[in-house]
Parts: structure tokens; sequence; C-alpha cells
């Protein structure tokens, strides 16, 4: 019997060097596209998704991420003292009930592949999710964003699935790529990965993107720690010795993904969400405008 896909890591101990000197007290989690942290944001597609238990890596000086899962005493009561229930009402509905959060410590940054092994003992034999926060992603057509329809995905397929982008051709030296088998569209077998591959020898231009699906065995090929690429270990190459025994396919999100983890794709994010919120998108627009000229 296939099992639902209850939990989900969130691998948020990195330092966010490319942010400094923001970064230096704030983690890159926290900083805001609009009015919520970027976890916040990743957080809320998992929600969204079905997902019940919210696992968190975290590293040194990453503290303010699990208070801001907890509750704020002084402040709530002070927004109810005040009459601001609009305010009280927003934190309530994003607080996780009670149990539904884990965080336990990446010790050094050995890698993604290792931050994942490090959730192993709250995981334990479930399959389950993997969310980069970094990477904030909108829902297109299709209206969901991309972890529930990697979720849609397996609860079709089975076995383990990962979200792909398309890049050029000439940027696929960047990025782990897939080989695509058998093509449904929207979804597809994978037959293969390779992770930054020479230039010009990509199977395709299909890259591994921020979310994941992945059965609970891949932990036992974690557990050895062999590097790969910058002397980390790599979770891409956990996966092509997992495709050896298992079955991979891969969705093609309908939707756009925000790499918030460089300044352009955050200042993008911000836009683009700024935009779809009705109480903002008119004045922004306006303000846009000044700012380019009326050339908008």
């Amino acid at each position: 019997m296939m099992k639902r896909i209850r939990k989900a890591i969130f691998p948020v101990a990195g330092l966010g060097t490319r942010f400094l000197p923001a970064t230096k007290s704030v983690p890159k989690e926290m900083m805001t596209v609009v009015d919520r942290p970027v976890l916040q944001h990743v957080v809320d597609e998992a929600k969204e998704a079905g997902i019940e238990h919210f696992i968190f890596v975290t590293g040194r000086n990453k503290g303010v991420i699990e208070d801001h899962f907890d509750m704020a005493f002084e402040l709530e009561a002070t927004l109810q003292a005040r009459g601001k229930t609009k305010e009280y009402q927003a934190l309530m509905a994003d607080l996780p009930p009670a149990g539904a959060t884990s965080f336990t410590r990446q010790q050094a940054p050995l890698g993604l592949g290792h931050a994942v092994w490090c959730a192993r003992e709250i995981i334990g034999d479930e399959p389950f999710a993997v969310l980069l926060p970094d990477m904030v992603t909108m829902g297109g057509k299709l209206g969901s964003r991309c972890l529930a329809q990697c979720i849609e995905t397996y609860e079709q397929y089975g076995g383990n699935v990962i979200a792909v982008e398309e890049v050029p051709m000439e940027e696929t030296h960047q990025y782990g790529i897939v080989s695509i088998g058998k093509d449904a569209g929207h979804t597809f077998e994978i037959t293969g990965m390779v992770e930054k591959p020479a230039k010009g020898t990509a199977p395709s231009t299909s890259i591994i993107s921020g979310r994941y699906i992945l059965d609970a065995s891949i932990f036992s090929i974690l557990e050895h720690g062999e590097k790969g690429a910058g002397g980390e270990i790599q979770l891409t190459d956990a996966m092509i010795k997992l495709a050896k025994q298992q079955p991979f396919h891969g969705v093609r999100f309908d939707g756009r993904t925000y790499d918030t983890g460089s300044k352009l794709g955050f200042l993008a994010a911000n836009v683009a969400f700024a935009l779809a919120r009705p109480e903002l998108a008119e004045g922004f627009k306006a303000e846009l405008k000044k700012q380019l000229g009326g050339s908008l």
C-alpha cells in the first residue's frame, strides 16, 4: 500500500553569504518577500500540499527560525489588547499545531545530502518531501504550487519524484540534469541523472529543481558519506544510486520559481508577490512606473 507523504525536510543551515552583510545577523531564510519570510512562503506551499510535519535542519545562529514557528505571547497579548484582530488572526493562522515541527542540527556544512541525512531519525521509514528554502514558487494554470504537483505525480506513479525546470543548453553545466524516458508531457520517466555535466554533454536541458519526493531507503545510501562535487555529500549522487533500484519521475512544474538565494531572484520574487496582492497591486504598479520613467 502506498504511504502518504506527511513529512517534509527544509534544509536551512546555509550561511547566506551572497546576501552579506544582511545575513550576518538575520538568516537568509527569514528575509522577507513582501511581508512574509522566504521560509514562510515555502512552508505555506508544503501546507497547501498536505504536509503535516515540518522538519527544519538548522545550523548555528538559526534560533530565530524556531522562534518564528512558536507562539509569541507578549506580541499576541498586545495585539489582542489593542484590538488588532486581523493581525492576531494572521499570526494564529501561520502557527503550526503543537508537535508539528521538529528541529535538528547540521553541525558542519557538508552538503545537501548530509543535511537530508540529519533528519533520518525523524523521518523513519516513510517517504518524504524535501523543499529547498531558497526556491519560492507561484502556481500557473493548474493553480497548485510545485510540491502539490509532485505529490500528485507520486500518488499516480509511486516511487520517487523530482521537480524539473528548463534552462538554456549553455547553462546545463551548472546544474544536476536528468535524462528523459517515456514522456507524458507534464510528467516523464527519468532514466538517468548527472551532476554538473561538462559543457555540451548534458542529456537534456531539464535541471533538478528544489522539490523532491524521496523514499526513505535513500538514507542507507547517504550514511556512507561519499563526497561529490565541491567536496560535499551531494543529494543528486545518492539519487543516482537509488535510481538503479527504484523508479524516478520528473514533473515539469506548471508555474514560476524564484531563486531567492540570488539578489535578482529575490527582487523578482518581491515584485511578483506584491503584484499578486490585490491590496498592493495598483499602488505598486504606479510606483514601478515612476521608477522606470513610465515605461511600463
